[in-house]
């Protein structure tokens, strides 16, 4: 579930795009301008959420894909996608008939941008409330059918398990995360610190399993984008009123351009 990208000369990289459907759109028209033969592509996950407009931002994914593999001779493992936050929280929904305290499960991920998602795919919280007071074989009808309903957009299932947990370059100098590392654990062994972070990001001391740096697209604290030092971050806002950003970065893990939407 760890992304390996091999054979690039630059490496693109997204920051979590927070359902700012028009930001990604008008990144995806800079970022054809600039891309180049022997360039990768990752995006650091958060495609959902804290938009009404979750289904059709897959589908401009998964539509620009499709443009970048032709245009530019990509292989399929050349562009990545990684587990966000969001992501994380909309599986936990999917496996709501499983949870111990499913009302409380509900509760936690609605109003952190899951119920965006939800209504995208036809459902509604008062459903799942509903549903969570009949008992688990009833609330497993509804989240199969939350389930059909993104088997039933074309790709939307396949992109679902596509997502990868973390990318690294295959000569091991850059580690591309969504939203930390835990430093003291090592990166076959982490566990939510991915999604939820960790403490001390940008205090993190070279050289972490020998990489050179390490890149996260999401800042839960919104502390804004910071390019310098070895603990990179590129979020700066989308979805929040700020900017969507695109980072390219060389096969030294030096930053050699920059998109802004």
């Amino acid at each position: 579930m760890i992304a390996s990208l091999k054979g690039y000369a630059r490496v693109w990289t997204v920051a979590a795009v927070n359902g700012d459907l028009n930001r990604l759109k008008i990144l995806h028209g800079l970022l054809e301008g600039k891309f180049r033969a022997g360039d990768r592509l990752i995006y650091l996950g958060n495609y959902l959420g804290r938009g009404a407009a979750s289904a059709e931002l897959l589908d401009e994914l998964l539509l620009v894909r499709r443009a970048f593999l032709a245009r530019f001779g990509l292989l399929d493992s050349d562009i990545v996608y990684l587990r966000g936050r969001q992501e994380e929280m909309w599986q936990k929904l999917l496996q709501l008939h499983l949870a111990q305290d499913p009302a409380a499960v509900l509760e936690w991920v609605l109003p952190q941008g899951v119920e965006f998602t939800l209504r995208a795919y036809g459902g509604n919280a008062d459903q799942g409330r509903m549903w969570c007071r009949d008992g688990a074989h009833a609330l497993a009808r509804w989240t199969g059918s939350l389930r059909d309903a993104v088997r039933s957009q074309p790709g939307h299932g396949q992109f679902f398990a596509s997502l990868k947990r973390a990318a690294v370059s295959s000569d091991q100098s850059i580690l591309f995360v969504h939203a930390g590392v835990d430093t003291g654990r090592p990166l076959s062994a982490q566990t939510d610190s991915f999604w939820w972070g960790a403490a001390n990001y940008l205090k993190i001391v070279p050289q972490y399993e020998d990489f050179k740096r390490i890149v996260r697209g999401f800042d839960s604290d919104n502390t804004g984008l910071s390019l310098e030092g070895y603990a990179v971050t590129i979020d700066n806002g989308s979805g929040h009123g700020g900017s969507l950003e695109a980072i390219c970065f060389d096969a030294g893990a030096k930053v050699v351009d920059r998109i802004s939407a």
